[in-house]
């Protein structure tokens, strides 16, 4: 076993002498303590992310930076962003992903100092930034598969949802803190300049991520503790029963590429996330051109949209868990819920309403995003959580954030003809709205299939466990 190899391996304890009732007992402490490890480092991510958005001003003002030049910067953190899960969840799965999304969250850190440098002391620095911050999305790409993979490992169906799901607001918390403080250590530390906009949330995520890498268990095996399934009394998964021995090649080939399951969780993921960013990137645009909101008027905008969908981060995995499991049948419950609000939404003109129908429609969209994530690592099994989970988040990243920023902008654009599909030309922001409502109802018949599938998969980890359990013992 190499250096690395060993840096990131999961070494399990000899067995331990406790019951399966004191397991049950301690199994939540213990997970608590991984789970902060997960939740604050995910959160670190965004200080290393969300910072570029708030730092674009000052790299225009005081380095010269030119709009399409911040925009080809940032279309390169999508591309690293939206693949790079493919290929590090490869070497990710298997290994200790509690210490991996750790380092990687140390790298993100060293990558932003860099960039401080160069900034501080290069007068071109274009190109830099272009190599610099796609490097930062290669890093951060695994690091919400890599989460899931540990909370999968720890956690049994019945819990899975509501801990994913509450997870997933500690973006929400990282993205919110990023921008104050990127300002506060730019002003307290470096007299204003935007090298400190990337130095000081460096600072912060560095020792966050050395912190996590020591702190907490990737698996209840390292505590020598029996599977999450054995000790909630939970029928074990098929796939991870019948793939111990089995080659990550062909894993990916039998699980991910010959599963159709898998591919509709994709086209829904991309029509998910045409939604949810087409309704997040455009709506003060939106709101205050077409509507005539005031500035604050419109920027509040996101605060409703943004406070729905934490508050659907913190629901709608609890909800899945209420439904047995159930990921894909919530998540096609809140796709279909969604056309609603956006209906009142195209033709709301009164701030009080328009404020009401991004409250809904952050609530109902960051549902079927988080579930899409959840139903996908159930059809695999744990030893290729990271590389399943990522294929959806490339489509819906890549290709619903594409579409959604680039088309529907096309199509809105007054000064543009807009787009002609199939004979029909699509121009102006009811078109847009057209588009976001087709995009849910396709996610929503892809859900629908899906849901039958998981319904199929489900019924047959309960038979195999009942025919494990009459042969008179574990396989």
């Amino acid at each position: 076993m190499n250096a690395l190899s060993r840096a990131f391996a999961i070494v399990p304890s000899p067995p331990t002498t406790l019951t399966l009732t004191d397991q049950r007992r301690r199994w939540l402490r213990h997970f608590l303590a991984t789970y902060a490890v997960l939740v604050v480092v995910y959160g670190g991510f965004y200080l290393l992310r969300t910072n570029f958005k708030s730092a674009s001003p000052f790299l225009q003002d005081q380095v010269g930076l030119t709009t399409t030049q911040l925009g080809t910067i940032g279309f390169a953190f999508s591309l690293t962003y939206g693949f790079g899960g493919l290929f590090l969840g490869f070497f990710a799965d298997g290994r200790n992903t509690k210490k991996i999304v750790s380092a990687l969250l140390i790298l993100s850190g060293i990558v932003a100092l860099i960039i401080g440098a160069v900034l501080a002391l290069s007068h071109s620095i274009a190109g830099w930034m272009i190599l610099l911050w796609s490097l930062n999305g290669l890093f951060q790409a695994p690091g919400g598969p890599c989460c899931n993979s540990t909370m999968n490992r720890w956690t049994p169906r019945r819990l899975r949802g509501r801990f994913i799901g509450w997870w997933n607001a500690s973006h929400n918390i990282g993205a919110m803190i990023a921008g104050v403080l990127a300002l506060w250590g730019a002003n307290t530390f470096f007299g204003g300049s935007v090298v400190g906009m990337f130095v000081i949330p460096a600072l912060v995520a560095i020792p966050i991520g050395i912190w996590g890498y020591f702190f907490g268990k990737d698996d209840p095996i390292e505590l020598g503790w029996d599977k999450p399934e054995k000790i909630f009394d939970e029928p074990e998964a098929k796939a991870d029963v019948v793939t111990q021995t089995t080659s990550k090649g062909r894993i990916l080939l039998d699980y991910v590429v010959k599963n159709p399951a898998i591919w509709f969780l994709c086209i829904a993921n991309v029509a998910a996330y045409c939604v949810r960013i087409g309704i997040d990137n455009w709506n003060v645009l939106y709101t205050h051109s077409v509507l005539g909101f005031s500035d604050y008027e419109a920027v509040n905008t996101t605060l409703a949209l943004e406070i729905g969908g934490l508050l659907g981060s913190l629901t709608w995995g609890y909800f899945s868990d209420r439904l047995g499991g159930r990921r894909a049948l919530a998540a096609a419950i809140g796709l279909g819920a969604v056309i609603a609000p956006v209906m009142v939404y195209a033709q709301a003109t009164t701030v009080p309403v328009v404020y009401a129908a991004l409250f809904f429609i952050g609530f109902l969209i960051f549902g079927p995003v988080t579930l899409i994530g959840i139903c996908v690592i159930g059809f695999a099994p744990k030893t290729a959580t990271v590389v399943v989970n990522a294929v959806p988040r490339a489509f819906g990243y890549v290709f619903g954030d594409s579409l959604a920023k680039v088309f529907l902008g096309r199509i809105a654009d007054p000064d543009k003809s807009g787009l002609n599909i199939f004979g029909v030309t699509l121009h102006g922001w009811g078109s847009t709205f057209t588009v976001l409502i087709f995009s849910a109802l396709v996610g929503l018949a892809c859900l629908i299939v899906v849901a039958v599938l998981e319904e199929r998969m489900l019924r047959a980890d309960r038979a195999f466990t009942a025919s494990v359990r009459a042969e008179g013992g574990e396989r």
